[in-house]
């Protein structure tokens, strides 16, 4: 007789237990209660015909043919997961064009300039999936990513974007505040933010690197407010009586606009290592629909205001 084929589902929850070797935690990693867990894996048993699992009181653990059918449904649920990915790319035609991005970049940079793209190619449909976290593009349905990184990304296609100046910004208001910001010392009475951020030894420069390079000594940086998310760090400087250091190309557009001001032109560069990039699969580059996309940003990028 055949042996049957487990359905995904019993597939997911193998998956599962096989990986925590505890059937209470595979079950809040998949939602169902330990006592489904339990009986899935019998049922499977039985329909396989040998032991998945040894159990006793104390642990439980893959037996051998459950660890050769563990790695056969691991490859099993990836064949599944790419085929799905793709099917959903195919499903939504050739004129939509999925981009990935965080959501500083997308609300500060991006969407700003999106009306001449949209003049340029109104066939395009484009659709953006905002993320801070990184996608794949075999798992994920996505087309192109704009990443901050180092830009080493195997398989893909890279294009560095522009070198990150971080510089102080306010909002006009503070000009004309009883606390004048004639000098950079004046800043010393100031409330000052910055985004705290660190990556492989590199950290994001901050209001203590900033105060070295413009003669100040003495600076205590311990006062400093620190936010997590760039778009906190903006959104601070334009609403409140802070100063905050902020990436230049973020905030170009509030600046040109008057929502913003730089009380002191000094710029402290970002670390070569890392910068934006867009990134797409090095097998989709003649995609029509990617490269009208890329050569708009890197047309955009060559024609915006240089950092200081």
């Amino acid at each position: 007789m055949p042996l049957q084929v487990p359905g995904t589902r019993s597939l997911r929850l193998f998956d599962a237990a096989a990986k925590r070797l505890n059937f209470s935690r595979a079950a809040q990693d998949v939602g169902v209660t330990p006592a489904a867990i339990s009986h899935q894996i019998k049922e499977l048993e039985d329909r396989l015909g040998f032991a998945l699992f040894d159990r006793n009181s104390r642990s439980v653990r893959l037996t051998e043919p459950g660890i050769v059918f563990h790695q056969a449904c691991i490859d099993a649920l990836e064949v599944l997961r790419v085929g799905a990915v793709r099917a959903q790319k195919l499903s939504r035609g050739v004129t939509q064009l999925r981009v990935t991005l965080d959501a500083v970049f997308a609300s500060k940079w991006m969407v700003p300039k999106l009306d001449r793209f949209r003049a340029a190619w109104p066939e395009v449909d484009l659709r953006f999936d905002i993320a801070f976290e990184l996608r794949d593009f075999t798992h994920d349905d996505i087309d192109v990513a704009i990443r901050f990184g180092a830009g080493n990304y195997p398989g893909l296609i890279s294009h560095r974007l522009f070198d990150n100046v971080i510089i102080p910004v306010c909002s006009p208001r503070l000009l004309s505040a009883p606390q004048p910001l004639a000098h950079p010392r004046d800043l010393l009475r100031h409330t000052l933010v910055h985004i705290e951020w660190e990556r492989e030894g590199v950290s994001w420069p901050n209001w203590r690197i900033w105060m070295k390079a413009a003669g100040v000594d003495g600076f205590d940086g311990s006062n400093c407010v620190l936010f997590k998310e760039s778009s906190h760090v903006i959104q601070a400087a334009i609403e409140g009586n802070v100063v905050a250091l902020c990436d230049f190309s973020m905030v170009a557009n509030d600046l040109s606009t008057g929502r913003l001001v730089r009380p002191f032109e000094l710029g402290i560069k970002m670390s070569e290592e890392f910068a934006y990039h867009l990134v797409y699969p090095a097998e989709l580059a003649d995609d029509r629909r990617i490269a009208a996309f890329r050569d708009w940003v890197l047309d955009e990028v060559r024609t915006s205001p240089a950092a200081p």
